[in-house]
């Protein structure tokens, strides 16, 4: 039976993390946000409570118990873009509110995703306390760094690591949550490139100084190019690059397309594509610099939607043995 588990969601940015265990069969109870702008796109696309506003003003106790606790928290302590400070980062004790919800809402699963780079932090010892401070209140701890490319069937380059933890109580013993294998990837870049001719702000004109620069780089219609400092990269493996929130900052931060009708920038339909969601998910009328910063924070949704169904058919086989072993 579907939406017979519940979810609250922290830091649900535009809601790819909601999006994901929602396409699973889970119930989305309640969901919390900070940034004003995501809070639109979310709005725009679901119609369960969020909670708009800090995470650290929230008072735990009048929100609504839940089954999975999920948290995408600040990748920005632990990413090489905010030159990895982790825990002595603010924005790195949000870690340490999420172990405030688990405390008293004692969900059956909690749900972690962040930045590759977190397990490597400070020497491992970030992931040290992470792990530790989840198993202290009788949890389990699984953790694996999947890439975009090889769990949602994206063409998109994006690792990414994921931390799932049972609780003890309801699992019993002996219990270990398997992750996905991986699947083969059959879309491709082309796949997800609009086909039409798209709004003229988005191509570069012969006026524009690197237009020469791209013409001489910028060949083929099945690549995803990058402006570097002096040259244009190629992607070669015929994915996305990784796309990041510093999109949204303009400049030359957008990847770059050929197709018949010229040079153009990835429009933010085409970024959300490469994120997993689907064209019925409705973005709103913002700039599209908060449109691309939205898609780079996100998550990857097919593969939390894989997650999710594992975390979903591990609980429907927990409660079955449960309800064996009543009868018995």
């Amino acid at each position: 039976m579907k939406n017979k588990y519940t979810v609250g969601s922290l830091y649900a940015g535009v809601g790819g993390i909601c999006l994901g265990f929602e396409n699973a069969g889970f119930k989305l109870e309640w969901a919390n946000e900070f940034d004003k702008k995501a809070c639109v796109t979310y709005r725009n696309n679901f119609e369960h409570k969020l909670i708009e506003g800090d995470v650290m003003q929230l008072d735990v106790k009048k929100l609504n118990k839940i089954d999975i606790l999920t948290a995408g928290f600040p990748c920005q302590p632990f990413s090489l873009a905010g030159h990895r400070k982790g825990f002595k980062d603010s924005r790195g004790n949000h870690f340490f509110k999420i172990l405030d919800f688990i405390d008293e809402m004692r969900p059956k699963v909690v749900f972690l995703e962040n930045v590759k780079n977190l397990k490597g932090h400070d020497k491992g010892n970030t992931m040290k306390v992470i792990q530790r401070e989840i198993k202290k209140r009788n949890y389990t701890f699984d953790s694996a760094i999947l890439n975009t490319k090889d769990f949602g069937n994206i063409p998109h380059n994006r690792e990414r690591i994921f931390m799932i933890a049972f609780d003890k109580d309801f699992v019993k013993k002996g219990f270990k949550f398997n992750f996905p294998k991986k699947e083969e990837l059959t879309q491709k870049v082309t796949d997800l490139i609009i086909k039409e001719k798209v709004d003229k702000k988005f191509y570069y004109t012969e006026d524009k100084y690197m237009y020469n620069t791209l013409k001489e780089s910028v060949v083929r219609e099945d690549r995803i190019y990058q402006f570097r400092r002096h040259y244009v990269r190629e992607n070669k493996k015929e994915v996305c690059p990784t796309l990041t929130a510093n999109m949204g900052t303009g400049g030359h931060n957008v990847p770059i397309i050929t197709t018949e009708f010229g040079f153009r920038k990835l429009t933010p339909r085409e970024c959300f594509r490469f994120q997993g969601f689907p064209d019925s998910y409705k973005l709103p009328k913002i700039s599209n610099s908060s449109l691309y910063k939205q898609a780079g924070n996100s998550v990857s949704m097919p593969v939390i939607e894989r997650l999710a169904s594992e975390i979903f058919k591990c609980i429907e086989k927990i409660e079955a043995k449960q309800l064996k072993a009543e009868k018995v």
